[in-house]
């Protein structure tokens, strides 16, 4: 997600539209979650002997437990593969997974759809989850209003594209948590991504308990006519995804148009495009260097160090452990959400690769190294990949990336601490949450070749104490 406050100005026109419009014996609930119908006895069977399956040192991803540790609610998503459908299999929200039976439900009773996108290691998905999918008071309401059904972004691309273009059309951005409602018939009519619980959490002015009531209402009032304006935004939709191409190749004019659009967006201080938050883009860069190489223009390339160079230096670089994280919140690629995609990396390890290719830059070797290395090191499981790193640790974000004064001191040693605490930008006052800082490495404080024993000698003994 962008913003925590992503879709505040969304809830302001969604409300003023409407208003003017365990164990094998692990119990599974007889009743199902508060407000859902009662489960058939083949449906229980399944979800207790999913549950059984998890053996005796499951721990249900829940706070709503009964004295001997077992989840009090189970649903639907316990029979699923997906790691981020299996998080949310003990809310007290009746969660289907995405197919034909949550929307045959909902056309034989009459609902709307509510649709949850995320992905297991998103942070924001996972603060969404705690205030609102965890809350029996939304939670019920969700279930005697709605069909909800949870997708993974990670193993179904084609269904987040779709309604990730619905949100960017309603929006002007989009982003995950990405929380979209639909007609029976599958076609969005309103979206947005996270949502604070109540009027009020985090500065909203209207929560999300306050919204899905308001568009139950107003499904209900007329669902003719939200059908329609979903089909509408259907058809909107359909023309972005196809598109318009004419079948001719991209020539040297389309490309000069190309950067001449990203030059009139690019942060000169920073790199990348101007604003927050930051995301580590590879494609703009490789079309930058791609342009030097074809025509020499020597700005194509000053941008696409800049920004590298930049990108590097910052917290979104983990500058001990190699890769980058999502994205920057800042406008300085400071301070990140902390998880770590294997695409992003995967993409910007071909970007450092072409910058290297074309420059020789001893740090565009060195960052490139990096990733590959760190891809290999924590990404590699046999003849696969995992696809990101979790943002959280212990239920707090970040909290195994960020390091106090102290902390360095009591794992390097006085003067090796006092040392990394001024290369890395480490101070008492910190540049993240409770006086800790999120390291970086201005190029004028990089040791990799002056003091290059050194730089490394750190490195790994925060690496390890990291681990």
């Amino acid at each position: 997600m962008n913003h925590p406050l992503a879709a505040s100005c969304l809830v302001a026109f969604l409300i003023s539209s409407a208003c003017a419009a365990g164990s094998d014996t692990a119990p599974v609930p007889v009743e199902g979650p508060p407000g859902a119908p009662s489960f058939s006895p083949e449906l229980k069977a399944q979800l207790k002997q999913a549950v059984a399956a998890k053996g005796p040192a499951y721990k249900p991803r829940t706070h709503h437990l009964q004295p001997d540790g077992s989840p009090t609610y189970t649903n639907r998503l316990i029979l699923e593969s997906s790691p981020y459908l299996n998080q949310h299999a003990h809310n007290p929200v009746n969660w289907y997974p995405w197919g034909d039976e949550a929307f045959e439900t909902a056309k034989r009773l009459g609902r709307p759809v509510l649709l949850s996108i995320g992905y297991s290691t998103c942070h924001w998905c996972h603060v969404m989850e705690a205030e609102s999918f965890e809350d029996e008071e939304i939670a019920r309401y969700l279930n005697e209003h709605y069909i909800v059904i949870k997708v993974d972004r990670e193993e179904r691309p084609d269904i987040d594209a779709v309604y990730m273009s619905a949100v960017q059309a309603l929006t002007g951005r989009g982003g995950w948590p990405m929380t979209v409602w639909l007609t029976p018939d599958r076609k969005p009519f309103y979206g947005g991504t996270y949502f604070p619980a109540r009027d009020g959490d985090r500065g909203a002015r209207t929560g999300f308990a306050t919204i899905i009531r308001v568009l139950a209402d107003k499904y209900a009032a007329d669902p003719d006519k939200i059908a329609s304006e979903g089909e509408r935004l259907a058809t909107s939709i359909r023309g972005r995804l196809t598109g318009s191409a004419s079948g001719d190749i991209p020539n040297a004019a389309t490309l000069s148009v190309a950067f001449n659009a990203s030059k009139q967006r690019f942060d000169a201080t920073n790199g990348g495009t101007a604003g927050a938050p930051k995301f580590p883009s590879s494609l703009p860069i490789r079309l930058l260097l791609r342009q030097y190489k074809r025509t020499g223009e020597a700005e194509a390339l000053r941008m696409a160090a800049l920004t590298l160079e930049k990108m590097a230096a910052g917290g979104i670089h983990d500058q001990i452990g190699g890769g980058f994280h999502r994205y920057a919140t800042d406008p300085v690629w400071l301070v990140p959400h902390f998880e770590k995609m294997l695409y992003d990396n995967a993409l910007l390890l071909r970007a450092y690769a072409h910058w290297a290719r074309r420059t020789g830059d001893p740090l565009a070797c060195r960052i490139a190294a990096e990733i590959a290395a760190f891809i290999l090191a924590e990404l590699a499981e046999g003849d696969m990949f995992t696809s990101s790193l979790d943002a959280d640790a212990a239920g707090s974000e970040g909290s195994t990336y960020v390091w106090t004064p102290a902390q360095l001191r009591d794992v390097l040693g006085e003067d090796d601490g006092i040392w990394a605490a001024q290369v890395f930008g480490v101070t008492e006052r910190g540049t993240f949450e409770h006086g800790a800082s999120v390291l970086q490495l201005p190029a004028e404080n990089d040791p990799s070749m002056t003091e290059a024993d050194r730089y490394q000698r750190v490195r790994s003994a925060l690496l390890s104490a990291r681990r």
